[in-house]
């Protein structure tokens, strides 16, 4: 059975000891991205424009697994500020298409300057 590490750099480095991805047969977990360009590093000013680097972070994940967004079943997403929901779905309504993946939206701290994290879990066809 598969068993590896995913990991790209179109796709921001972990800050920490963990994996961009984690691939175990047919299930692919992409862990929380932040919307930090992998490129530049630097975060864009609000949530929305946060929300479309946290999708390309995710898809570039996804692609360097044989992935893509059809093989997303759920999504996790974690914001700062209650204020922001509106504008996140917004935004997050734009970028998933049908069949959406199911999703949790919790409210939680992130380091500054960092409005939304989204992880993914994936099921492949093998």
């Amino acid at each position: 059975m598969t068993n590896v590490a995913i990991s790209t750099e179109n796709a921001p480095e972990p800050v920490a000891a963990y994996s961009q991805a984690r691939r175990k047969g047919n299930i692919l977990q992409i862990a929380g991205q932040v919307g930090m360009d992998p490129e530049t590093k630097r975060v864009p000013e609000g949530v929305a424009a946060q929300t479309r680097q946290v999708f390309a972070n995710i898809e570039a994940i996804l692609e360097a697994a044989g992935a893509s967004f059809a093989d997303v079943v759920m999504m996790r997403v974690y914001l700062t500020d209650t204020a922001h929901f509106a504008e996140l779905n917004e935004t997050y309504n734009a970028l998933v298409l049908e069949p959406r993946p199911a999703r949790t939206t919790v409210y939680v701290g992130l380091p500054e300057g960092l409005l939304v994290e989204i992880d993914a879990l994936a099921v492949l066809d093998d």
